[in-house]
């Protein structure tokens, strides 16, 4: 199936659209990714988090719980993986499934984003809400209350 040949999703509820961009692959921006968008679905908000290159990648692998950090953060990495550990702090794949459980949560990939991190559609497709082109994506995104890129 061709991905630009998908239909466009339902037209959102009256609810405010919160919108998360998530490129980043790192389980920091993930994480972030998560506990926003599960936030802002119980908030009563219908989020909409597109999936771009990393993010892709991340869900294709079956790695979207691996700990790891943006560089930056990396000589930290141990610590909070241990406090996180400690805290019992959800998995990010617990987290989106809670998200769609408390609210109106979609997971979105980009079809492009799926050619460039050679991600097949086919093998893909079930891991998310929908595979959409650019063009749809920016149109659910354009009327958004809040729109993050992470």
């Amino acid at each position: 199936m061709d991905p630009e040949a998908v239909s466009p999703p339902t037209p959102p509820s009256k609810k405010p659209r919160f919108v998360i961009f998530l490129h980043g692959g790192t389980y920091d921006k993930l994480h972030q990714a998560a506990t926003i968008g599960m936030t802002a679905a119980a908030m009563g908000k219908d989020v909409y988090v597109f999936l771009m290159f990393w993010a892709i990648k991340k869900l294709a692998m079956g790695e979207l719980d691996r700990l790891d950090f943006s560089p930056a953060y990396e000589m930290h990495a141990e610590e909070v993986a241990r406090i996180m550990t400690e805290k019992k702090v959800p998995k990010i794949s617990e987290m989106f499934e809670e998200a769609r459980q408390v609210g109106s949560f979609k997971l979105i990939a980009c079809s492009a984003g799926l050619e460039y991190m050679s991600v097949k559609y086919e093998d893909f497709a079930s891991k998310v809400d929908d595979v959409l082109g650019l063009p749809l994506i920016l149109n659910l995104a354009a009327d958004a209350e809040t729109t993050l890129f992470i």
